[in-house]
């Protein structure tokens, strides 16, 4: 069995991912700035360290899953962080949805000390995390991911390597982008039908069989039909990966019209979010709701 490996930032997807790590028979270290998120892993025979190096010192690999650019590199090359203690060898598995610029500055800073160093995002939320059926996404040089692809299986079932260090997070932004437009899209849509009288049952009916479907419109739709309205993640998280995404695109010079229309939405939303609920996001109640369709009838 190999050594033990190192997870840092155990929240909503790190924690699943680590209990998947330890029911496939790796040995963890573990840390997280909440106490709370590790008495679950410990009862599982995961060993606690106190910092980021700490956890290095104890491993042979370190994966770093938290939730910004900044938290990852306090992690990673931060006073406390995986560079100050992992010897020559280490591997840092950044599976963070981070800036891909700044992950190459993290591994040139690791490179400086026989570390290396892959990117690799994951996707799927919580219940894929949960299943290990995540599809992970990796950037990194070749050695590097097949040293851990026992690890990515661990947790996945879908596994890409798609080239150099942060190619795996441009990939991962490209993924984000397209889910999110679709999402205002989707909304939008449903609003339009059922203004114009039609029964959102029969929209879901006639879409998911014809050419406006999508991945996203078979995972939203049943949902807000049920009156489901449970969050599978806040929109400060979705805020931050659009903020990655058209932030990324300008250094590339890539204009992105719909994205930024996207974005717009998310920033009204975190700004002014009760506002704005009440004028066009309550999406999910409105397209089900009689008082939608009392309303669409009176103002064809």
């Amino acid at each position: 069995m190999p050594g033990k490996v190192g997870f840092i930032g155990l929240g909503a997807m790190g924690g699943p991912m680590a209990h998947n790590l330890l029911k496939a028979g790796f040995a963890l270290a573990v840390h997280d700035i909440d106490p709370r998120k590790l008495d679950p892993l410990v009862a599982e025979g995961a060993a606690v360290e106190t910092s980021p190096a700490a956890v290095a010192a104890a491993s042979e690999r370190t994966i770093c899953m938290v939730e910004t650019t900044d938290q990852a590199e306090a992690v990673i090359i931060g006073d406390q962080g995986i560079i100050r203690s992992a010897q020559a060898g280490h591997i840092v598995l950044c599976m963070s949805t981070i800036d891909p610029f700044a992950a190459r500055r993290f591994e040139r800073r690791l490179a400086e000390r026989g570390i290396a160093m892959l990117d690799a995002p994951v996707s799927g939320g919580t219940v894929r995390a949960k299943s290990g059926e995540l599809s992970i996404i990796v950037g990194g040089a070749p050695e590097t991911y097949a040293a851990c692809e026992d690890l990515f299986r661990a947790m996945g079932k879908n596994l890409f390597h798609v080239g150099a260090l942060g190619h795996g997070l441009a990939m991962k932004l490209l993924n984000n982008m397209l889910g999110q437009i679709q999402t205002v899209a989707i909304a939008e849509a449903l609003v339009f039908g059922v203004k114009a009288g039609l029964d959102p049952h029969k929209i879901y009916e006639v879409i998911r069989v014809s050419t406006g479907s999508s991945v996203q419109f078979e995972n939203r739709v049943p949902r807000m039909l049920k009156r489901d309205f449970t969050p599978g993640g806040t929109i400060d998280i979705s805020y931050k990966d659009q903020e990655l995404e058209t932030a990324f695109a300008k250094r590339l010079g890539v204009p992105l019209l719909l994205a930024n229309v996207s974005h717009g939405d998310h920033q009204d939303l975190r700004t002014d979010g009760r506002r704005h609920d009440r004028r066009r996001w309550r999406v999910n109640t409105e397209v089900i709701s009689g008082a939608a369709r009392s309303e669409a009838a009176r103002n064809p």
